[in-house]
């Protein structure tokens, strides 16, 4: 029975988040002054750049926390994040590229440095999919072992490319790093709609048999589910997916590892029900955490990143050592 309110309560708590966090900030806009039509620059700032941002906050944590959810239950494994198979690594080595290259064009509003962590997302992506493949299909032990070691190498060539760098290009390295959301207009929400929304679709088409291979690929088999070919949409979706996301926001962790559990500890492990729940509560969360960065210590502000590590590191250790998560996966 209490199952039963927590996906309206979920609803409720994402909808507020993306009414009212808006008006959060350095200082808070009143609602007379967002809608008078000669408010200037307080209405500006509202409609051109808090909500733009708290919608990219909303799409990329929805999209990490599908995404974490989906690993999970593809390698059965509770601390599996939508980094694992090396996309956060290969996106950022391409970010690297292009720091040190100058580049510095815009096609479609998007920046040549969030293209150049597409290209290298991809890359990744192709990359981990062509290691994987066996004579059989794609391996799901394979993948993980593929993405790790790949995930390695993209981090060598990016400690390499900063031993290149300037101070300025290695700050600017750095700095995306740390995952941020700083957007003005609608351009990166624009830009990063189609991926969030391709990816999601793929992951709640395919609820039932995530239930299904979450018990194990032999049981999954013998229930008539196909189970490399699940494998390979997933993956495949939800990585590009991910590589959207950190395309436009860099890499945000703990968000994937985080969502999915707390989600799960409300829900249940049925992944019918799971999969809105984490894509409501991973927005709403990192929309929350978007906003407690730009106002904590404003004027300045603390790029998201580091905020959902502060609470993520504390959130894995405790999932280590309880390990109630791996037994609700099971």
């Amino acid at each position: 029975m209490r199952r039963n309110f927590i996906f309206p309560a979920l609803v409720l708590a994402a909808a507020a988040a993306l009414v009212f966090l808006p008006f959060a900030g350095m200082r808070l806009i009143s609602l007379e002054v967002v809608f008078h039509p000669f408010s200037g620059v307080e209405a500006d700032i509202f409609w051109k750049m808090r909500v733009p941002r708290t919608l990219v906050a909303f799409l990329a944590g929805a999209a990490l926390s599908l995404s974490g959810m989906t690993f999970q239950a593809i390698f059965r494994n509770p601390l599996a994040t939508p980094f694992t198979l090396g996309v956060a690594s290969g996106a950022a080595f391409g970010s690297a590229v292009t720091v040190l290259l100058g580049a510095t064009f815009t096609v479609l509003g998007i920046s040549g440095q969030s293209l150049g962590a597409l290209a290298g997302a991809l890359l990744t992506i192709g990359t981990v999919y062509g290691l994987s493949k066996t004579r059989r299909g794609v391996s799901t032990p394979a993948m993980l072992l593929a993405g790790v070691a790949v995930s390695f190498f993209f981090s060598s060539l990016i400690l390499f490319l900063q031993y290149l760098s300037d101070f300025t290009q290695s700050f600017r390295i750095v700095r995306w790093l740390m995952g941020g959301i700083e957007t003005v207009g609608y351009g990166a929400v624009l830009g990063l709609l189609p991926f969030v929304l391709a990816g999601g679709s793929a992951v709640f088409l395919l609820r039932g048999e995530l239930n299904l291979v979450a018990t194990g690929d032999d049981i999954a088999a013998s229930r008539g589910v196909d189970v490399r070919k699940v494998h390979t949409i997933l993956f495949l979706a939800v990585s590009l997916m991910v590589g959207g996301v950190v395309a436009v926001c860099g890499p945000i962790g703990f968000v994937g590892l985080m969502a999915p559990h707390i989600s799960r500890i409300l829900t249940g492990a049925n992944h019918r029900r799971l999969a809105p729940a984490s894509a409501l509560f991973g927005g709403a969360f990192l929309a929350l955490c978007d906003t407690l960065a730009r106002t904590i210590i404003a004027p300045a502000e603390i790029p998201v990143g580091i905020i959902t590590a502060v609470l993520g590191g504390p959130f894995f250790l405790w999932l280590l050592l309880g390990g109630s998560s791996e037994k609700a996966i099971q």
